[in-house]
């Protein structure tokens, strides 16, 4: 486990060294916990940032605020564009996204994707607790590779770190974490797009659970063609929606 550690550390610190101004994308999942518990630790000048989409479990405010008082790195929360929800809902319906595939990603779009663009802006690199082990889509991650979507490096420190690993360093260092684990909620995000798994369930069986596990992911780790469609999409809302209110006025 040290030596885990020990290498988590040498990657935060390489990014320090390589890469300022570096930020952290904290999801307030237990392994985002590890990462913020050792950001603090090792006093690394890395800035440290969560989405709020509007629809998370209270469990996650609460942790939120946790953080707030435990730690003394600040964590800065970034909020979707209120303008761009309103006409993805006017459209789809305040829970479209369990229609289709393309409208999830849609309303990932509006609640993540954006606010992150405002959130990486001006870092040279960014950190995210993403493990090769979470999910079918992850499996050819790399510690450190240049994220050409975003325009700057992307760095997942503990890559390699198994379920076991995270937990062991929660409970050796008494880390807070989101509650939901206790609840049998190994993969947290939006409340409606979030449910406990069952015993012998992939981790990641709880998000999304309506869809094929090949589409499981919001938007935030995937390639430019997929961010752009869903970019597409959301113009093409704003357009309809524009359109309706030109009509009705």
């Amino acid at each position: 486990m040290k030596q885990k550690i020990d290498q988590a550390v040498a990657v935060l610190q390489q990014a320090v060294r390589d890469f300022s101004p570096v930020c952290f994308a904290n999801s307030l999942g237990a392994e985002d916990m590890v990462l913020t518990d050792l950001i603090a630790r090792h006093r690394l000048d890395i800035g440290m940032f969560s989405l709020d989409t509007g629809r998370l479990p209270q469990q996650t405010y609460d942790l939120m605020q946790k953080v707030r008082e435990h730690y003394a790195v600040p964590l800065q929360v970034y909020f979707p564009d209120s303008a761009l929800v309103e006409e993805y809902v006017a459209q789809h319906g305040i829970n479209g996204f369990y229609d289709s595939v393309e409208n999830r990603k849609g309303c990932c779009y509006a609640r993540k994707v954006e606010p992150l663009r405002r959130a990486l802006a001006g870092n040279r690199a960014w950190i995210t607790g993403m493990r090769r082990e979470q999910a079918a889509t992850r499996g050819t991650l790399e510690v450190s590779s240049f994220d050409t979507d975003n325009g700057l490096q992307k760095l997942n420190p503990l890559l390699d770190w198994s379920n076991k690993d995270v937990w062991a360093y929660i409970r050796e260092y008494d880390v807070p974490y989101n509650k939901l684990h206790d609840q049998f909620y190994p993969s947290l995000g939006c409340a409606p797009c979030t449910r406990s798994v069952t015993p012998g369930e992939d981790i990641r069986a709880g998000r999304w659970w309506w869809e094929h596990p090949d589409n499981k992911e919001c938007g935030l780790h995937v390639s430019s063609t997929s961010l752009e469609a869903s970019r597409i999409r959301v113009r093409e809302i704003s357009m309809q929606v524009h359109d309706t209110q030109k009509a009705i006025a």
